[in-house]
């Protein structure tokens, strides 16, 4: 199949560093830009995840202690008594 030009709108730093880092693997823009949309069309999706990423499972687990208070060290009403209780032998 002949390929067809497109036009898209890019910034330009965020093209010079995505030409920079694609040149460092060994293909260019075009190239880098048909892997995405055969691979797109292939998921039916964008094939990867867009958001913030997500916190692995020992994260979660601590969060959820937090809320739940568990895990919690009491407060202190010095540094002193800080520092006694995280030299203390438990």
């Amino acid at each position: 199949m002949t390929p067809v030009s497109t036009n898209i709108k890019i910034d330009p730093v965020l093209k010079e560093q995505a030409q920079d880092l694609f040149e460092s693997l060994g293909m260019n823009l075009s190239t880098a830009v048909n892997i995405f949309l055969r691979q797109s069309v292939r998921e039916q999706a964008i094939p990867f995840r867009i958001g913030e990423p997500m916190p692995n499972a020992e994260t979660l687990q601590a969060i959820r202690d937090a809320r739940n208070g568990i895990g919690l060290s009491r407060g202190f009403t010095s540094v002193k008594e800080l520092m006694e209780d995280l030299d203390a032998d438990d």
